[in-house]
């Protein structure tokens, strides 16, 4: 079952145009992973595919629906969105930064029920940050906060989770942990779509890879054809060498010089 499909897709901003002529799909158990240098168009592009910034041309399809038909609410059932962690103005505590993403269930005005309440445990324990639930969010490490923004999306209880490196202030544990529950995710039968900077982190853990540069897609599709050294020497500019264990056959892409 296809959950998000964008077709001639435009996407940027009012008089400036990033990105035009793009493609995809995601399925249901899929993660596809989005690599590209700074200034690609990466999260632009997520934004875009949220509802966050209004398409510039074609069309976008969630579950079979246009986008611009789902009210925020629908898109936010629908959809999760975890962005790369940044210092919060607000001492909220992970516990209910985590309640927030029970709100498209609840409404804002609604005291959180019982049933949200467990809902947060879950993506806290899932998380293991349970041992966070009452510290405030501005006294967390950049690397805790965004495993609090991954639980917060998981107590969301979405089909389709959207997430922008979401590895890129954690230590190497917690970066395992994450990428752990990317799988879990997809083993439940949802769709994921993460960006990243490192292609060998796409190669363990995606299905599928869009590699797009200057908001045009350079190619894209299985990770075992679509990643080699050619295609990211191209995409990043620079030489990339790639390696493979010659009992296993893993494969390694290291910057080349």
């Amino acid at each position: 079952m296809t959950l998000l499909q964008a077709d001639a897709l435009a996407f940027g901003y009012p008089g400036r145009k990033i990105g035009r002529d793009l493609s995809l799909d995601l399925a249901a158990g899929e993660a596809m992973a989005l690599l590209g240098p700074n200034g690609g168009g990466k999260t632009t592009l997520l934004k875009t595919l949220l509802g966050l910034l209004p398409a510039l041309a074609g069309t976008i399809l969630v579950e079979g629906r246009p986008l611009a038909d789902l009210t925020a609410r629908e898109r936010a059932r629908a959809m999760a969105y975890v962005p790369q962690a940044g210092a919060s103005a607000f001492a909220f505590t992970a516990r209910a930064v985590v309640l927030m993403g029970r709100t498209s269930r609840t409404g804002l005005l609604q005291a959180p029920s019982r049933a949200d309440h467990a809902a947060a445990e879950r993506a806290l324990a899932r998380m293991g940050i349970a041992h966070l639930a009452e510290r405030p969010v501005t006294r967390l490490s950049g690397g805790e906060r965004q495993l609090v923004l991954v639980a917060r999306a998981l107590a969301q209880e979405p089909r389709i989770v959207v997430l922008d490196e979401p590895t890129a202030s954690l230590d190497f544990g917690n970066q395992g942990r994450v990428m752990a529950e990317i799988l879990r995710l997809r083993a439940d039968g949802l769709g994921l779509l993460f960006t990243t900077h490192d292609p060998n982190q796409a190669a363990r853990y995606a299905d599928r890879a869009l590699l797009l540069r200057g908001g045009s897609a350079l190619a894209a599709g299985p990770v075992g054809q679509v990643l080699d050294a050619p295609a990211l020497s191209r995409l990043y500019g620079a030489p990339v060498e790639e390696v493979r264990d010659p009992v296993s056959g893993a494969r390694a892409f290291l910057p080349g010089g």
